[in-house]
């Protein structure tokens, strides 16, 4: 995956910066010859062994950059070969003019149908379907997609891989799965959310040249921080410090047979530079949490009256690891929400909450996966991951403070350090991270941020970001199978350190 830009865009603001493009002087048939140029160069450089192309047309602009790939890959002594979905005389505008450029430079061009699939070819371009898709796909174009997807070709997408919701990252019906994808003007945000990366490939962007006025007139939906971004948010650690400068996390969890959750949380907010870690847990667990960390300081209560002085000690209350649904999880929720402190929220806790009415909005990072973002709005996971920015902003809407949904594309609203409302996405990560654990080691981690200063949203993406980063040197290096939460704990640690020194 290439360098791409921090701003990502829905289909209807690349719609705005394409025609304020073309508004400011580049003609659309001169922007349609950068992307099919950009996309040609990617293609040789992608597959240098390559003559043999298929381009697949669409009716919209897409498709006119595929008949530019075409003409280029003729000029270039290729054998392309071009098969169209819409008619030429139903084509309008740039498509129409590069249709004809390819019709007069003898290249072949056949109806794309089921009956007559590309043959022989050694790369599939699709130029299919754009942005513009928002509805279903018909059924038609869902089953020629589903058949060229089984053609043994790579395959590159022009913009966005046919039958992809741009703003989404869900499919339409079927999506014709790309190796690699040239997008073009504005990264689309379903590209890195929801099945986008899995259906997207190498992801490579080009800007067409478009002004920078023209980008600054258009603010972007979403931001994808990266290690200089957020470097300052954490300034070096001063020569007089002590443990009562950085923050005292609580983290409360692990009723009956769960001890393990509440630990690693507490483990990973230590190793995330935490000044002092505290954990309320039942009396049964405390011998095992100081036995695998002796740093932390570990109070076994039977009744939540007993936790009220570490709760008006700490600077941060992490709620919810193994916390349990029984009267006692209840109960410490109901004093954590009473205290006044910052909070990080995850598991059992958001359950808890979703359960009761009366909860209202609070100085928080809540860290629902799917699954419990779905309870937490009254709906199930599946209608959280078909809008996973719909979801946030609902989530966001009704419980306020800062709002992570957890998923494929982590994505993160709430107010940063200058009191303006941010989004954030998260690219790091990788599919080792899915057992169990991952999000009580991802709950500590925030805790530390934010006891140290941060704000509820710099500290989730922050957090974030060396979460999964840390899962992703330990991925590097013994591979992504078998990997534990526990086994990101070192890693935590230098990848902070690294971020907080990044230029």
């Amino acid at each position: 995956m290439t360098t791409l830009p921090k701003a990502l865009y829905t289909a209807a603001q690349t719609r705005e910066l394409d025609r304020l493009a073309i508004a400011a002087g580049t003609p659309g048939a001169e922007l349609m010859a950068r992307a099919g140029q950009a996309a040609f160069d990617t293609l040789c450089e992608r597959w240098p062994e390559a003559r043999r192309i298929a381009v697949l047309c669409g009716g919209g602009n897409n498709g006119g950059d595929g008949y530019v790939v075409a003409r280029l890959a003729h000029a270039a002594g290729l054998a392309p070969q071009i098969h169209f979905t819409t008619p030429r005389d139903t084509l309008k505008g740039d498509a129409l003019t590069m249709a004809d450029r390819c019709r007069d430079a003898g290249i072949p061009m056949t109806p794309l149908t089921l009956d007559s699939l590309p043959e022989g070819v050694d790369v599939l371009v699709d130029g299919l379907l754009g942005t513009g898709l928002s509805g279903a796909l018909r059924d038609e174009m869902a089953a020629l997609l589903t058949a060229l997807n089984a053609l043994p070709v790579p395959r590159m997408a022009l913009d966005i891989p046919s039958g992809l919701g741009a703003d989404t990252g869900v499919p339409l019906g079927a999506v014709l799965a790309a190796d690699l994808t040239c997008t073009f003007i504005g990264l689309k945000r379903g590209l890195l959310t929801g099945e986008g990366p899995v259906y997207s490939g190498e992801l490579y962007f080009f800007d067409l040249q478009v002004d920078r006025e023209v980008y600054s007139r258009v603010p972007a939906n979403c931001r994808v921080p990266e290690p200089a971004d957020l470097a300052a948010l954490l300034p070096p650690r001063r020569a007089d410090g002590h443990k009562g400068h950085y923050g005292h996390v609580l983290v409360i969890g692990g009723d009956h047979g769960f001890a393990g959750a509440p630990v690693m949380s507490a483990q990973a907010a230590a190793r995330c530079g935490a000044g002092k870690v505290s954990l309320i847990t039942r009396p049964e667990h405390v011998a095992v949490a100081l036995i695998r960390q002796p740093e932390i300081m570990v109070r076994g209560i039977e009744n939540a009256s007993e936790a009220q002085p570490l709760l008006e000690a700490a600077t941060v209350i992490a709620i919810g690891p193994g916390l349990g649904r029984s009267d006692w999880g209840q109960a410490l929720l109901a004093l954590a929400l009473e205290s006044g402190k910052p909070l990080v929220v995850d598991a059992d806790a958001l359950s808890l909450m979703a359960a009761d009415d009366r909860i209202g909005q609070g100085d928080w990072v809540l860290t629902p996966h799917p699954g419990e973002a779905g309870r937490l709005l009254g709906v199930s996971a599946a209608e959280i991951q078909r809008d996973r920015f719909a979801a946030l902003e609902s989530l966001a809407a009704r419980y306020g403070g800062t709002v992570l949904l957890k998923g494929l594309g982590t994505v993160i609203q709430g107010e940063d350090h200058q009191g303006q409302q941010g989004r954030a996405l998260i690219r790091e990560g990788n599919p080792g991270m899915a057992s169990g654990g991952m999000g009580d080691v991802l709950t500590g981690v925030i805790a530390a941020l934010r006891g140290q200063g941060l704000t509820s949203y710099d500290a989730a993406r922050l957090g974030a970001m060396i979460h999964a980063r840390a899962a992703d040197a330990c991925a590097a290096r013994r591979g992504p199978r078998g990997m534990l939460a526990t086994d990101l704990l070192p890693y935590l640690r230098t990848e902070l350190n690294e971020t907080c020194l990044a230029e």
